[in-house]
This record gives C-alpha cells, sequence and structure tokens, in this order.
C-alpha cells in the first residue's frame, strides 16, 4: 500500500491539471431551420443534412436517423434509398462534432444532442404534417434517442427505431475500465486513440468497411475525452430504460461486439411492460454491430418497413421471435 501511494498522488495531481472537454452550444441567434441540404441549429451551427425523398406522391412516412459514434449521415444513404422507393422519406443530419459539423472530433455534450434533435423533429414534422414521423437512432444515435425521448419535452413523434442502441453504461463494464478512462479523461484529454489492434469486428460487410476508412468524414482517431462523454451518453440512456414508453422497434445483432449482450439485455429488462408499450425486439442471430449495413441488411429494411407499415404485425424476418440470448457475456 505504501508503494502505492505515492502514484496515487501523482494521478490526483495530475487530474487537478486537465478536464475533459466540452463544447456546448452558443446562444440563440435565431429560431432554428431546415433546408434540403443543411438542419441550422438555435445557435447558428449548420449541420449537414441528408434526405431520401419518394419520387412520386407524398411520403406515407418519414424517418429521422441518427448516426453513431464517428460516423456521420452518409450511414442511412443504403437504407434511405431502399425505403424511399417504398414511399418512406428519410433525413439524416450529421450531429455537432462529427462529420462535416462544427467542432469535429470534440464532444458537445448530451443536452446538445438532444435539444438538436427535438428542434430537427418539429421542423420535419412542420414539413410533413399528414405522415406519420419516426425517430431511429443507430449504436450512440440511438442512445440520443433513448435520452430524448425518455427526458422532459420528448419529440413529437409517432414510434422509435433503435438499431443496436449504445447502452453500454459503467454498471456493466468492469472496474478497470472506468477506473482508467476517468484517470485518463482527467490527465490527458486531448490524446487521440484508435481501434487498431482492438480485433472487433462491426460487419461482415468488408467493402463498406474498407470505404469507411477511405471515407475523410468518418473520424478514426478519437479524443479520450469524447469516448467519456461518449461512455457518460451510455450510461443516461441505459437509465432513460425504465423511462421509455414510446412504440419501438429494437433491432441487436447476435455477433455484436461493440455493445455487449448483457448491456441490452438490462435495457430490454428495464423497459417494462414492452407489450402495452408496443415495443417489439428483433433477435438477428448471426448478423453485427451495423445491422443497416451488414451483408444482409436488406432483411433488416425491409423489417423496418413492415413495422412502419404495421407494429402489431410479426416482422417478416421473424426475428422477433424471441429476445435472444442476450445474458450471455
Amino acid at each position: 500500500m505504501r508503494r502505492l501511494f505515492p502514484l496515487l498522488v501523482v494521478f490526483l495531481t495530475l487530474s487537478a491539471c486537465a478536464v475533459p472537454e466540452t463544447v456546448p452550444p452558443g446562444p440563440p441567434t435565431g429560431p432554428p431551420s431546415l433546408s434540403d441540404t443543411v438542419f441550422t441549429t438555435s445557435d447558428g451551427a449548420a449541420l449537414p443534412m441528408r434526405r431520401w425523398m419518394p419520387e412520386t406522391g407524398k411520403p406515407k412516412a418519414v424517418i429521422l436517423a441518427l448516426h453513431g459514434f464517428n460516423d456521420y449521415s452518409n450511414f442511412f444513404d443504403a437504407p434511405g434509398k431502399f425505403l424511399a422507393q417504398l414511399g418512406i422519406a428519410s433525413y439524416a443530419y450529421d450531429q455537432r462534432g462529427f462529420g462535416s459539423a462544427p467542432n469535429r472530433g470534440l464532444w458537445p455534450g448530451i443536452e446538445a444532442f438532444s435539444n438538436d434533435l427535438k428542434a430537427a423533429t418539429r421542423l420535419i414534422r412542420a414539413r410533413h404534417p399528414t405522415a406519420p414521423v419516426y425517430l431511429l437512432g443507430a449504436s450512440m444515435g440511438g442512445a440520443v434517442v433513448l435520452v430524448s425521448m425518455a427526458g422532459p419535452n420528448p419529440p413529437a413523434v409517432d414510434g422509435v427505431i433503435l438499431s443496436a442502441p449504445a447502452v453500454w453504461g459503467r454498471e456493466t463494464m468492469p472496474w478497470y475500465q472506468t477506473a482508467g478512462l476517468w484517470i485518463a479523461a482527467h490527465t490527458m484529454p486531448s490524446v487521440t486513440v484508435t481501434g487498431r489492434g482492438l480485433k472487433i469486428r462491426p460487419s461482415n460487410n468488408i467493402e463498406m468497411l474498407r470505404a469507411l476508412g477511405r471515407d475523410p468524414l468518418v473520424i478514426k482517431k478519437t479524443r479520450i475525452d469524447t469516448i467519456y462523454g461518449l461512455v457518460n451518453l451510455m450510461d443516461a440512456a441505459l437509465d432513460a430504460a425504465g423511462k421509455f414508453t414510446t412504440p419501438a422497434l429494437i433491432l441487436y445483432g447476435g455477433k455484436d461486439q461493440i455493445i455487449p449482450k448483457r448491456s441490452t439485455g438490462l435495457m430490454v429488462d428495464r423497459l417494462g411492460n414492452r407489450q402495452a408499450n408496443h415495443q417489439r425486439f428483433a433477435f438477428y442471430k448471426d448478423r453485427y454491430h451495423m445491422l443497416l449495413r451488414d451483408l444482409q441488411a436488406q432483411t433488416v429494411w425491409k423489417d423496418l418497413a413492415a413495422w412502419i407499415e404495421n407494429g402489431d404485425a410479426p416482422l417478416p424476418s421473424a426475428a422477433d421471435g424471441g429476445k435472444g440470448d442476450l445474458a450471455a457475456k
């Protein structure tokens, strides 16, 4: 213990020298607005927007999709095109700190993500007043949706789709990971790290993964304090599950190596009365974290469209037949 004491003193001294950086929105400069290519927030931040519209007629439904960590709005390009052929319109924007949005690589805070989502939802609903509106969140985007829907003044939507939501909260992490992250975030917050060497497989779509590696808008090196912010968000998302009562379709792949099964199982257990809340869980046994972009992604897209058409009917893939082995570590 005496040998550890000097080391502890060093860490505590260093922790006083640095804090995780957060870049919150600035003061309001005007009402938020939406063009075909940009979502402008109330503080004037220009968040690039993509959309996929049916070629003829008004859309029978509208999806607002939120991307995952280090990704950006282009993640929904393939499913957006597919759904547009079925009469479903989709929108996606680069969240603050990601893609071509301002302050790339810096964490804006949970409240900033949530407020942007609420504002974008209001604008999209105003643009399509007669169509049902759905939120779709992939990984980190799913965490933002969960927190927003379970908190005060939730977005007015008809349903939610969560694709492998990021709910890997600290209570399901080993102590040495949480302690190590805290020390790193409070001693060297600006240091960047990569996922190289972790041997994690996010998808079976190798060509897609290679394209992401070449895409300059996908962040490859991540600041430690941004990872710290992500874990705070995942904490909040897991806590929010107990207050989440919106009709929902929740998707998870049995080979997900990003969000552990145990964390997802805990989230599902906390949802409470899923039947009364019209919440469905779909378990794709042989799929990976990037369900919307795996080689068999079209199966998932068809399930999304079917659920939007009739939220109480069985999914075409039958993936909603049970919740799978979520207790496994």
